[in-house]
Order: structure tokens, then sequence, then C-alpha cells
């Protein structure tokens, strides 16, 4: 269970920085509401994923940031914005490269934080904000003082508050999101089932029925990768209690053949040639028209995907598993 909801949570963050990005409104909406319930479960943060937290954290406060009525803090005087500020702080600990960026995203939250204060006219709360934001810093003073002139001037429109403005603060945070998703790309399933096959050994090899020489640093061979994936799902879902996902299911399958293209994606950037045009060209053997024959009285026609991972095929699609099926249906 705690790796499914690790890798549940990074594809959750990671949907979070897409619609982020594509202003996507109600489909960032349903995913913050999956974030939140997976973050609220955890007892404590696993450190690796602090960053993926975090990121979440202050993603659902900055799209929320001039909503003044919504608190996410139980001291009723943090504002969404102040809220975001003290998530990106903990960002900038967990890492030191961006210092630059981390500089400009922490200068416009602190602005637009009295900014959307004064767009509301709320000016005692503006400069409230602002002894609370800048305490003992003696290099954010100048800024302390113009932000204080501001208030006092009570118009919300003046240059700099323009010049540092929400939508440019959105356009920084895009920035980093687009950082971060390329620094934390990963294959977690891959990865977690290494892992699991490694720590059992023969004896996960054993549960293919077949004898699997296993190279943790080997990312090329798909036949490998197609079992750490059977394995780890399995052994996955075998231990969630109430799975409402059976590893009988066609779905499950679909899933793994997924994985599988994806594999083959892969092949075709590698080796610069087209694995699907390779394929096109190969005749079937009587052999595959008996396996195909055997899968679907065994799982019914239609269920390609489930049909393709249980039989033993040439380099083969579900795709072209329904085609030579059209074929030879019409042949008998």
């Amino acid at each position: 269970e705690a790796v499914a909801a690790e890798w549940m949570l990074e594809f959750a963050c990671s949907c979070l920085c897409r619609h982020f990005a594509e202003q996507s409104r109600a489909e960032f909406r349903r995913w913050r509401d999956v974030a939140q319930a997976l973050i609220n479960g955890l007892s404590q943060i696993p450190p690796h994923q602090k960053k993926t937290v975090y990121l979440c954290q202050l993603l659902m406060r900055i799209a929320q940031g001039k909503n003044l009525g919504l608190k996410f803090e139980t001291d009723q005087r943090i504002s969404p914005l102040e809220s975001a500020l003290s998530f990106w702080t903990l960002l900038e600990r967990e890492e030191m490269k961006l210092e630059k960026l981390h500089e400009d995203i922490r200068r416009l939250i602190q602005i637009q934080i009295v900014a959307v204060y004064m767009e509301n006219r709320y000016f005692k709360e503006a400069a409230e904000v602002l002894e609370r934001l800048f305490i003992d810093s003696e290099s954010d003073k100048p800024l302390r003082v113009k932000l204080a002139t501001i208030i006092k001037t009570k118009d919300p429109y003046v240059p700099l508050l323009q010049s540092f403005s929400y939508s440019l603060l959105i356009s920084k945070i895009k920035s980093y999101i687009e950082l971060f998703m390329k620094e934390n790309e990963t294959n977690f399933l891959i990865q977690e089932a290494t892992k699991q096959v490694v720590s059992k050994g023969l004896g996960a090899a054993a549960w293919q029925n077949t004898p699997v020489e296993v190279n943790e640093n080997d990312n090329s061979d798909l036949e490998i990768k197609r079992r750490f994936v059977l394995i780890l799902l399995r052994d996955v879902l075998g231990q969630m209690q109430n799975c409402c996902l059976d590893v009988d299911s066609s779905l499950f399958w679909m899933y793994i053949n997924c994985l599988l293209g994806l594999n083959n994606m892969q092949k075709v950037e590698e080796n610069g040639v087209s694995s699907a045009c390779s394929r096109r060209r190969q005749r079937w053997t009587h052999l595959e028209d008996l396996e195909l024959k055997s899968g679907v009285k065994k799982f019914g026609a239609g269920n390609w995907a489930k049909i393709l991972v249980h039989g033993n095929f040439n380099n083969r699609t579900s795709v072209m598993l329904k085609d030579r099926w059209r074929t030879l249906s019409r042949i008998e």
C-alpha cells in the first residue's frame, strides 16, 4: 500500500503541475482533491517525497491566491498567498541550484500578498501582513520600505505592483514547474519493481514460471521489464484490501500492454527503426494462429490485450491480434 500511495502521489503531483501550467481549472481542482487526500493520508512525509508534497501544497495555494475568504491555516489572518510563501520557503531549503529563480518567486509572492489586500481595499491588513513578512531581514529592507510607502498611498495600481503582477508570478511558477518535472522524471513502477525482484531473488522469477537473470541496471530488455511490472502490480494489488482492480480483468492487462507500448516507443528512439513497420512485414505462423485461437477460446474475442500477454506471439500488438482474428474468421 505504501508503494502504491507513493506512486499515486507522484502521479497526482505530475497532473497538478500539468493542469496548473495549462490553466485547466476543472482538472486542476479534481487532481488537487486527489493530491490533498493522499497527503492527508501520510502519517509522515517520506524524505524523498518532501519536494513533491511541498510543491502540491504551493500550487493549491497559488491557484487560490486572490481568494482572501479561503483559509488554509488555522490562523485566520493568514491569506492563501502567505501560506504559499511558507511552502515556498520549505521548497527552497530542499534545493540550492536555482537561487535566481527562487529569489524572483519569493519576491513576487511577497509583493502579491500585499497587492491582493490592496486590490480588495484592505489597507490595514496590508500593513499588518507587511510586519509579518519582513521581520529581521536586512536584505529585504528596501522592498519593505517601498511596499510600506505604497500602502500609505492606498493605490493598488502603482507601477511597482503592476510590474510585479500576479500573471508574472504565475509565469515564474510555470518555469519552476518545468524544471521540477524534468529533474524528477522517473520510471517509478520499473524502479520499484526492480527492488521487488532483487529482494525476492529467484522466488520472484519462479513466480513467472521462467528462470530469469535480473540485472538491475539493464533497462533494454523488454521481457524483463514486463515481468518486473507484472510482479510489482500483482504484489501491490494482492496486498491492498478491498482492491477494486481484478488482476484477471482486461483492464489490468490493457494497462500492462500500455507499459509495453511505451517501452517499444523507447526502443524506436534508441534504434532509429520503427518496430511497428518491421512487425507489419512478419507473416503469421501456424503456431501463432493456434495461440490466437486458444486465447480467444479462453478469454473471449475482444480481450486482445489479455490474450497478447498470456500468449506466445512473435512481436505482435493487440491491434494485430484483432485484425488477424477477423481474417481467420472470414477464412473459416
